[in-house]
């Protein structure tokens, strides 16, 4: 995608060259970043097992494999090598079939991909904030490339939240 080259770009000419530790904001913010793609990830692997649509099941899968993994994993990999310790984890969920789960104790569909949606929203804001505050221009690559994933994920859910009728629109402001 030619958005990423241009963003790559940006940051190239303060990337190479000695480059100085890690602040405790940086490292504070890649380490609780990491944290809650983990979460996440979580959280849309139990959505996928209650999602009963194929196409949101489709929008799980595709977040997860083209956002979510890309990212902890450039995150995991930069923390490691930077001789940070990663925050603990739980494991994947299983596929299943939880149709067997009473109604009221699982969430629907469109409480699924609302979640969803503001997930990436808080996602974006975080990493925005992890790219003010970073001093360092590979950190700041780092969330650069996080908030567009994360953009262009969010137009795909929100469109899909407006066909089906779920998008939750605040009040217009009337005189």
């Amino acid at each position: 995608m030619k958005l990423f080259e241009v963003i790559h770009d940006a940051f190239e000419p303060f990337i190479d060259g000695e480059k100085k530790p890690l602040n405790v904001m940086e490292v504070t913010n890649l380490w609780f970043f990491l944290l809650g793609t983990e979460t996440t990830m979580r959280n849309e692997e139990i959505g996928y097992n209650l999602a009963q649509d194929v196409e949101l099941k489709q929008i799980l899968k595709d977040v997860k494999e083209s956002i979510h993994i890309p990212i902890r994993n450039e995150i995991s990999e930069f923390l490691k090598k930077e001789g940070v310790p990663l925050p603990p984890t739980t494991p994947e969920k299983p596929i299943g079939d939880y149709r067997d789960i009473p109604e009221g104790a699982k969430l629907n569909d469109e409480e699924i991909t609302n979640l969803m949606s503001y997930n990436l929203a808080q996602g974006i804001t975080y990493a925005s904030r992890g790219l003010t505050e970073s001093i360092r221009a590979d950190v700041g690559l780092i969330f650069s490339k996080i908030i567009m994933k994360k953009m262009i994920a969010s137009l795909t859910v929100k469109q899909y939240l407006e066909r089906h009728e779920w998008l939750r629109i605040p009040p217009y402001y009337k005189k």
